[in-house]
């Protein structure tokens, strides 16, 4: 999936070392050979080229990430769309370079023939529909926070109950550390010139999920164009939200929504938040170089 990853297992582990690797190798390729928009024979890739209204059947897994795709787009009144892949590469943040941001004519067709409504799940068949041939998906902003729990899960099996998985950024973490403590996630400042530390979460039982505006983006004059797009508009965000951490049971779940808070902004966002029981932390920038938070009350009682 374009990304790294890094598995933590305090000792004595349950199994051997290897055993371990191995576990977590088997879901990051499963994963990665279903949902990458890397690989041209994933699954995901079949799906994009399919030009018929006819519905294409899915494994049970990526029908799994497409239906909470759905789930969170209608959650988030399109806030989150899987289907903003041919905006993105119109803006110049997908594989190939743009010579500048797409023309209005091009933006308001383009913004036409996306959607997460134009996508029709059934699953009794195990099946997608599209409506239209130009509809292309992108599970890049959900299909890690999956890996993560399916990585989790298959631990899990071999006996792990402390650990902590991070599979580009998107973290979960169970019992203590190596420490005999909360695990502590660093979040970081959304700060483009260095990596440093905003606040720490001492946390457990949970997934983590933060997505931010800092590090893939690029200035046009003034203009800042962050690589989070609103689906809605078809253009990049600008809500004033720099970065959004999630927790949530399911890191899926956090992964989605920390894009879609970027969309929303801090009213809509708090507000979805509160709605859907997330432990979210906003950081805002002030218009005067700094940040000002903001939390759910969910975030607040941990």
């Amino acid at each position: 999936m374009g990304t790294v990853y890094r598995v933590t297992v305090p000792r004595p582990l349950p199994v051997a070392a290897g055993e371990l690797s191995s576990a977590v190798a088997a879901q990051l390729e499963q994963v990665d050979a279903l949902m990458s928009t890397y690989r041209e024979d994933s699954e995901l890739s079949d799906l994009n080229r399919h030009d018929s209204s006819d519905g294409f059947p899915l494994s049970p897994d990526t029908f799994a990430v497409l239906a909470e795709a759905q789930e969170v787009s209608r959650a988030t009144s399109g806030a989150f769309d899987v289907t903003v892949g041919p905006l993105v590469d119109a803006w110049g943040f997908g594989p190939v370079a743009t010579a500048g941001p797409p023309v209005p004519e091009v933006l308001a067709q383009l913004t036409r023939d996306t959607g997460w409504q134009k996508l029709t799940l059934d699953e009794s068949t195990r099946t997608v529909r599209k409506s239209s041939q130009s509809i292309r998906c992108d599970l890049s902003a959900i299909a890690k926070g999956y890996a993560v729990d399916r990585i989790a899960s298959a631990i899990e099996d071999l006996g792990c109950r402390d650990y902590m998985v991070d599979v580009g950024g998107e973290v979960r973490v169970a019992g203590l550390n190596g420490a005999g403590e909360r695990w502590r996630i660093g979040i970081e400042r959304p700060d483009a010139a260095g990596r440093v530390v905003h606040r720490i979460l001492q946390v457990t039982d949970t997934g983590v999920a933060t997505s931010g505006d800092y590090r893939n983006f690029r200035m046009e004059g003034e203009r800042r164009l962050s690589h989070v797009l609103d689906p809605r508009i078809g253009e990049p965000v600008a809500t004033g939200v720099a970065s959004a951490t999630v927790l949530h049971d399911s890191t899926m779940r956090a992964d989605a929504f920390a894009t879609a808070l970027l969309v929303l902004g801090e009213r809509e966002g708090i507000a979805v938040a509160e709605r859907e029981g997330l432990g979210v932390l906003l950081l805002l920038r002030d218009g005067h170089g700094g940040f000002r938070e903001v939390t759910s009350s969910r975030l607040q009682e941990r």
